[in-house]
């Protein structure tokens, strides 16, 4: 038998078979083609805030639903926006200010309730809802792929639209004050609201992407977090003023990162409170740990959130 017969019997190719499998192939790859690279792990900081940007388009979807969806079918609508705060801070003046006689550091207790309201509302309730993102969400978020942060950040920023509009009532409110009262007057302070606000957020944030992110194994997190909600407002001059806690029991309000918001904003609009620079670039540093761990923590449960949730 030929020496050329035998090859190609035992390789099963005739020789233009064997110098095509031979020729390089076409790459996948190939420079100008557009390649999707799935990934199935993930760094604890591989947070692809890039692709937030991307879905900013989504987040005021979101925001509208939110916003819009929160008082739908409701005979006042959007004005409960406004009912709330004011009937809230209206109870508090009765039961905290007349009934229970709590200092207001000599401010107006209608206007030192309202701040300590308005600022506080809008962390729990930043909190509350970005807590239940993934349980809340599941039936979308099972479905369709986005950055699963932008839901979070859509609840922070629907609730902050609710937050301006209670705050230009309190500037209204707060206008007839300083027009009338004396005892109030604005301080350099009140030049810090965005950062005051954005650390409200910041807190709100991140503890409720910690905490979405626990509840997708344990339920319980839900629970708990609308009681801590309740008992840390007691522990956070919300209805009281710092000054006003013993001092064996001062180490309570200097621990809390949200004390030093709650006196800079009574600071600013009122005149009254007590903090200083050096509280507050505390307090910005632990909103920034809480969010570099809820991110953290958020990444690494989105992926396999669908096999729990």
């Amino acid at each position: 038998m030929p020496v050329t017969d035998f090859a190609t019997k035992v390789t099963g190719a005739t020789d233009g078979a064997s110098e095509d499998s031979r020729r390089p192939r076409p790459s996948a790859f190939a420079p100008g083609k557009a390649v999707t690279v799935i990934s199935a792990r993930r760094g604890w900081f591989d947070w692809r805030l890039a692709q937030v940007w991307r879905y900013r388009d989504l987040i005021g979807l979101f925001v509208r639903r939110d916003f819009v969806s929160l008082y739908t079918q409701s005979v006042l609508g959007p004005a409960w926006h406004v009912i709330q705060p004011l009937l809230t801070t209206l109870t508090y003046t009765v039961i905290f200010g007349r009934v229970a006689r709590l200092p207001t550091d000599g401010a107006p207790p209608f206007l030192f309730y309202m701040v300590g309201t308005l600022a506080w509302n809008y962390f729990a309730n930043c909190l509350n809802n970005t807590s239940r993102t993934f349980v809340a969400n599941a039936y979308l978020l099972g479905k369709v792929y986005f950055h699963r942060l932008v839901i979070p950040i859509s609840l922070v920023i629907s609730n902050l639209v609710a937050f301006g509009i209670q705050a230009g009532i309190f500037v209204v409110i707060l206008a007839s004050y300083l027009y009338s009262d004396k005892t109030v007057h604005l301080t350099r302070w009140a030049f810090t609201t965005p950062l005051l606000i954005a650390m409200l957020a910041g807190f709100g944030l991140g503890g409720g992407i910690i905490v979405s992110a626990l509840t997708t194994r344990y339920r319980d997190f839900t629970y708990l977090v609308a009681l801590s909600v309740q008992l840390i407002m007691y522990a956070t001059p919300v209805i009281y003023p710092a000054s006003s806690v013993p001092a064996s029991y001062q180490w309570i309000p200097r621990l809390n990162p949200l004390t030093p918001i709650m006196e800079a904003f009574r600071l600013g609009f009122l005149g009254v409170g007590a903090v200083t620079p050096l509280q507050l670039a505390s307090s910005f540093v632990v909103m920034i740990v809480l969010l570099v761990i809820g991110l953290m923590l958020f990444t690494q449960v989105e992926r396999t959130f669908n096999d729990t949730v």
